[in-house]
Order: structure tokens, then sequence, then C-alpha cells
């Protein structure tokens, strides 16, 4: 894999919307260009006989059984609402056509 050039970095840079000295700009440059070294040499290694893996660790429901339970009662719900109509809260319109 070629090495990135600095005006490659700048790019990044810009694109990602940051505003770096020359100083930070040559540093990233050899940072960056190492982590690409390495996977190169990832690249290397046969993989064929290792199977594809999506999740290195077993996963475990940490979660609770969901069981229906009453809900909070309308006026508790409402209690703080800055604005309400009835048993709903009014919130500013986001889409337009609100009044």
């Amino acid at each position: 894999m070629p090495a990135l050039s600095r005006a490659d970095v700048e790019h990044v840079a810009y694109l990602a919307r940051l505003g770096l000295t020359g100083e930070e700009l040559a540093r990233l440059e050899g940072q960056l260009n190492h982590i690409l070294d390495q996977y190169a040499k990832l690249a290397e290694l046969d993989t064929d006989a290792i199977p594809p893996t999506a999740q290195t660790i077993e996963l475990e429901n940490i979660l609770r059984e969901d069981v229906a339970t009453p809900s909070l009662p309308a006026e508790a719900a409402l209690a703080n609402a800055p604005e309400r109509d009835g048993d709903f809260f009014v919130v500013p319109a986001i889409l337009g056509g609100g009044e």
C-alpha cells in the first residue's frame, strides 16, 4: 500500500473540518502511515483456516424480562408539562403546517 502524502493528510483533515497546524499535519502523517504499515502486515497473514468472526466474545442477554405492568397515569405523566391539551403534551411543530 502506498504511503499517505502530506497532501493526503491535509485533504482528510479538510474533509473532517479539522484546522491543523503544520506540526500536527506532519505528526499525523507519520502516525497514519504507521497504522497503514501495521494493517499491511496483518494482510500478509494466512487467515483461510479462520472462520469469519462477527463477535469475539460470547454475547449474553443482560436485559430483564419484558413484563407488562400498569403504566403511569396520564395526570402524573403530564404533571410538569409546560403545556398540555387534555391528556396530551403540546409541543412546537417541526415539520411546518403548525400554528
